[in-house]
């Protein structure tokens, strides 16, 4: 027996909180999550096909990566399980906008600042940036996270405190 065996490496150690959860194939539904090679997805369309008289029938499902929006397939036996990702929407105030694209939030519940978000590329970051520029009221980022991936997903003006 060695010297060291039960010396433990807890640098690394987690919440314990997974950032997937294990679902069968033949559960899931339209509009659910469920991660296709390695990617967070929101499924589109789902089909079931009956095999042979002694395979399983088989799930063909169709997704979009709620980052990229790219289509992404998969087929799985319907008693599988597959993973599910984690998936958390968080709304936070816009307090600048900085030049090289990097938006500073702050967290409406703890008051924390978070700094390590970019506005989202095409039309929904040029209305942001548009509406942080006239801001009356002030804006309401929606950031959604999942997989250890952030992104902002969508904005709103805040409510008028009247």
């Amino acid at each position: 027996m060695s010297d060291n065996e039960h010396d433990h490496d807890f640098t690394t150690g987690e919440s314990g909180a997974a950032a997937t959860y294990p679902k069968q194939c033949s559960a899931l539904r339209k509009n659910e999550h469920v991660m296709i090679k390695g990617r967070p997805c929101k499924v589109v369309e789902m089909s079931t096909s009956k095999t042979g008289k002694h395979g399983h029938a088989k799930v063909h499902l169709v997704a979009l990566d709620i980052f990229t929006g790219k289509k992404l397939e998969d087929i799985c036996p319907s008693t599988h399980n597959m993973d599910v990702p984690v998936v958390k929407r968080k709304e936070y105030q816009l307090l600048s906008v900085n030049e090289d694209g990097f938006v500073s939030l702050m967290d409406l519940e703890t008051c924390d600042t978070k700094d390590d978000l970019r506005l989202p590329e095409g039309e929904l970051g040029t209305q942001i940036k548009d509406a942080f520029e006239k801001d009356e009221t002030g804006i309401l980022c929606t950031v959604t996270a999942a997989c250890g991936e952030e992104m902002i997903m969508g904005w709103k003006n805040m409510p008028n405190k009247d």
